[in-house]
């Protein structure tokens, strides 16, 4: 037997001591969480999975994507039937963790009873990388994760760029980050009809209201 496997067969022991589940469950992630940080991969967030109670994820008040009540329920099938096969996407907000991607996923491991009870009040997170302080970060790393799966509403896309706007993000930077061309950008921005979307752009002269009054009669 190699030390490694000794000491293994030692903290598995340990762990089969502690009789309450949510007691063990805190005992994994501690033990998760400092084998994360002598992993070589520690950069990458899906190297450490926690499980943190349900009550401490939230989702987030800009999500645009949007899935139809066909899909819930295929979604609330395939968690029920093959489980967790992914976890949901967070960043730590104080004392909570606020959804970043999967949303519908963590929506079924509160709401669906069977998955509810089998995770025993749980649910599976990663966080995304620290430097995700900005708002603005997060709602664009939202996007970037589910923007080729579902259905995005428009008006919350428009509102997305208008947050994003107000956070002096320009045009190419929202563009670039969210995946969109130019065009896409100007679309959602003239969704919106406010005129500060537009507050750093010339219009041409064409546009002048002097050159479209009626000639004088005089």
């Amino acid at each position: 037997m190699t030390p490694i496997q000794a000491k293994t067969n030692e903290i598995i022991a340990l762990l089969e001591g502690i009789s309450d589940d949510g007691d063990r469950i805190e005992a994994l992630n501690e033990i998760r969480a400092a084998l994360h940080e002598v992993s070589p991969l520690k950069n990458e967030p899906v190297d450490l999975v926690t499980w943190v109670h349900n009550d401490e994820v939230r989702g987030n008040s800009y999500n645009p994507n949007s899935v139809g009540s066909v899909e819930m329920k295929l979604l609330a099938l395939s968690i029920t039937s093959d489980g967790y096969t992914q976890p949901i996407v967070t960043y730590p907000m104080g004392n909570t963790y606020e959804v970043v991607d999967v949303f519908h996923r963590h929506l079924v491991g509160k709401e669906e009873p069977e998955v509810r009870d089998r995770v025993k009040g749980y649910l599976p997170i990663v966080r995304i990388k620290s430097d995700r302080e900005d708002k603005g970060d997060r709602m664009a790393s939202t996007i970037r994760h589910n923007r080729a799966r579902g259905k995005h509403r428009v008006e919350a896309m428009s509102d997305i760029v208008v947050e994003l706007v107000r956070r002096n993000w320009s045009d190419a930077k929202i563009a670039k980050q969210l995946g969109m061309d130019a065009d896409e950008v100007l679309r959602l921005k003239q969704i919106t009809g406010l005129s500060e979307m537009f507050a750093d752009k010339e219009f041409s002269k064409a546009w002048d209201p002097i050159l479209l009054e009626e000639p004088s009669s005089d």
